[in-house]
């Protein structure tokens, strides 16, 4: 069932994905090499409590980690450990933020140093697809008017779809109706009405699009070893058009540092300025609730 938001709940959404955007912009400016996956999730933990909100991932369904921190060919859900950043690499970043029993979800794939000109080809058309789906995003469409979009802009790019991956509704339930796949036919799928909330997340590979979950259940990986990247925003459908819930291509809109510790507040500020595994079935739709 699709569950539509009231403006006032849209905006206790917003005010969720305020703090994950803040949040976003913090772990921006902890990216380097050496720094491990584990060391962003404290990170980002102590800054969203420090906020008066929770991270949403941790424990949903045993998941151990406040953020998913998936490196490389790793596309999705990766549980933040000693993994050690390094020059060259891609990191993706999904964050879940709940206040006051409202979710906001979103990530992003960052570089680590200097990357290759294959992977900011990746970064870049994959954020580009993200840009285009949410611009479907108005009342009186329909949700393959997203998924069209999104695979437009990562096929012409010359990149894969990994289609056993897909958006979701949200709202106080991390994954709502409906899914939103990343390919599929204009016209098609559920109509997008007003007060809908979406999460809207593009994950391509530069190789093909089979994907292969790790033995811990929960990481998931390019089959063919190819570096992978997934940008995502929370959007609700408004009279007005598409509106953004977590604008992290705007972090200043989110007025980071105000609130919190003073070593939280420092934070906030520069962050503003600045395995074994298995075959997926490829059956559509395997967001985080089902990983466990």
């Amino acid at each position: 069932m699709i569950i539509r938001k009231s403006p006032e709940e849209i905006e206790k959404m917003a005010a969720a994905g305020s703090i994950l955007v803040q949040t976003l912009a913090l772990l921006q400016s902890r990216i380097q090499p050496g720094v491990t996956t584990a060391q962003l999730d404290e990170a980002a933990e102590r800054f969203i409590r420090s906020r008066g909100a929770s991270p949403t991932f941790k424990g949903y369904r045993g998941f151990p980690g406040s953020i998913c921190a998936s490196p490389n060919s790793m596309i999705v859900h990766g549980i933040p450990g000693p993994y050690a950043l390094a020059d060259g690499d891609v990191i993706s970043i999904d964050v879940g933020v709940t206040l006051d029993g409202w979710v906001a979800d979103a990530a992003r794939t960052f570089p680590v140093g200097a990357i290759s000109a294959d992977a900011s080809r990746l970064l870049n058309a994959t954020e580009r697809a993200l840009h285009a789906g949410v611009q479907r995003c108005r009342a009186g469409g329909r949700v393959g008017d997203i998924s069209s979009a999104i695979q437009d802009v990562v096929e012409r790019g010359g990149l894969s779809i990994v289609r056993s991956l897909v958006g979701h509704g949200v709202g106080r339930s991390m994954h709502e109706d409906p899914q939103v796949p990343n390919c599929g036919t204009p016209g098609k799928g559920p109509l997008l009405e007003e007060g809908m909330v979406l999460a809207i997340e593009p994950m391509t590979t530069a190789g093909r699009a089979a994907a292969r979950v790790a033995t811990d259940g929960w990481a998931i990986f390019s089959q063919d070893g190819s570096l992978a990247a997934h940008f995502e925003f929370t959007v609700a459908v408004t009279g007005d058009g598409p509106r953004i819930l977590t604008p992290w291509h705007h972090p200043h809109a989110a007025g980071a540092g105000e609130t919190g510790g003073a070593g939280d507040r420092a934070e906030a500020r520069g962050a503003r300025e600045a395995v074994g595994e298995r075959e997926i079935a490829a059956t559509p739709g395997a967001p985080l609730a089902e990983r466990a």
